[in-house]
């Protein structure tokens, strides 16, 4: 049994059993909320503008956000010759859970080669959105990177709620250790060194989903980072943790926003629940942005997937919670590979040089537990070696045929 296919499975069976829950039980939520959220597209917490936007439409000022960028980025290279206007490098990190163990050790082993570029835009979902701030803030943050995927197990991401709150509750499990962790790495410091990176040009977005609206949603986090809202780190961390909040398994996250001067209570969740990984809504086009600005620019994406491309043949047993475990680690899978392929498309059509890895299929062992320390150090080696090999990143996704 493959690598991927067991790190979500054991994710998966929790998600199959509260759907079981579901039909055996009138569950009642716990999560006090002050109303439905609007369908306004401006809602946002109170004090911010401009710090996130949907998912799946078409950003109709993207020209306007790339020309301030690039003006930053100018003005900037000024004092440091690591910037330039003339190509970008961008990086995508897909969810995977454990598995995230898998692009730290690459990106660590990256670093270590000397040849990590710089990205000018890093997105995260999911456990990518856990490992996205410190990817972008550089290899000065590889040993924080390295700390979360070799030394945490299961006990410091989640505990049970028990029977009675798995019942009667809004998930089987509590995230209040996942909510420590993410405190203790995402730290003032932190955040104002990613807010100095917004004046260079730089950005970093994660992905979550607005389990009201059924759509995702992307955060601005170096706007966030930027602010002087006094509420700024706490909103930081709520986001992370919103997109890691794997349905059924963890609770929602609630954020509260402000639309026409009233507040209301969104739910997020894992940002993986409508996509695996993202760059840009399929609408815009960065060539035409390139045109709109009449200024070309070279441009590269790096794809780091967090999980196997290639299908994991078990035997299901004809159960119930079997049945309906494997159909959702199935969807998950697919899903991911569908995300591959739609923004390798959109870098054919916008000539951006396309880079995509993933766990190879020599890497076969199994994990033990929802994060079993020993498998995600044994992933994470195997990510460092392919880096430090050169043999990490493919043109093509893997199965691709022209």
């Amino acid at each position: 049994m493959g690598a991927q296919m067991t790190v979500h499975n054991r994710a998966a069976q929790l998600v199959a059993s509260i759907f079981l829950i579901f039909f055996t039980v009138a569950c009642a939520s716990n999560i006090p909320r002050l109303d439905d959220a609007p369908p306004n597209t401006y809602a946002a917490p109170a004090g911010y503008h401009g710090i996130r936007y949907w998912g799946d439409a078409e950003l109709k000022k993207l020209d306007e956000a790339i020309a301030i960028r690039r003006t930053q980025i100018a003005e900037a290279s000024k004092t440091d010759a690591r910037l330039s206007n003339a190509h970008a490098d961008y990086l995508a990190i897909s969810g995977g859970g454990s598995d995230g163990a898998f692009g730290a050790g690459l990106l660590v082993g990256w670093s270590q080669m000397g040849t990590r570029p710089e990205f000018e835009v890093v997105t995260g979902i999911s456990t990518g959105a856990l490992s996205a701030p410190f990817a972008f803030l550089g290899s000065e943050y590889d040993p924080q990177l390295k700390a979360i995927y070799t030394t945490i197990s299961t006990k410091d991401i989640l505990q049970s709620n028990g029977p009675v709150g798995a019942l009667f509750g809004s998930s089987l499990t509590d995230n209040a250790p996942l909510k420590k962790l993410v405190a203790k790495y995402v730290t003032t410091n932190l955040l104002n060194k990613i807010a100095a990176e917004n004046s260079r040009g730089r950005r970093l977005f994660i992905g979550t989903t607005n389990l009201d609206a059924q759509r995702p949603v992307v955060w601005d986090m170096t706007a966030i980072a930027s602010s002087d809202n006094p509420t700024k780190l706490q909103l930081f961390r709520d986001v992370l943790v919103a997109s890691a909040a794997i349905p059924g398994i963890f609770p929602p996250q609630i954020i509260r926003v402000t639309s026409d001067g009233k507040a209301y209570d969104e739910l997020h969740v894992d940002g993986g629940t409508t996509n695996q990984v993202f760059l840009m809504p399929a609408e815009n086009s960065l060539k035409t942005v390139d045109k709109q600005l009449k200024f070309k620019r070279t441009r590269s994406v790096y794809v780091l997937m967090n999980g196997s491309f290639l299908p994991q043949p078990a035997k299901v047993k004809t159960a119930t919670m079997a049945i309906a475990t494997r159909s959702i680690d199935t969807l998950i899978k697919n899903q991911g590979i569908g995300d591959v392929y739609r923004m390798y498309t959109q870098a054919l059509r916008d000539n951006v040089d396309f880079n995509v890895a993933s766990i190879p299929a020599d890497f076969t062992e199994t994990s033990k537990d929802v994060f079993d320390k020993a498998y995600m150090n044994d992933l994470y080696k195997r990510g460092y070696q392919l880096a430090t090999a050169g043999a990490a990143w493919q043109k093509t996704p893997p199965g691709y045929v022209n």
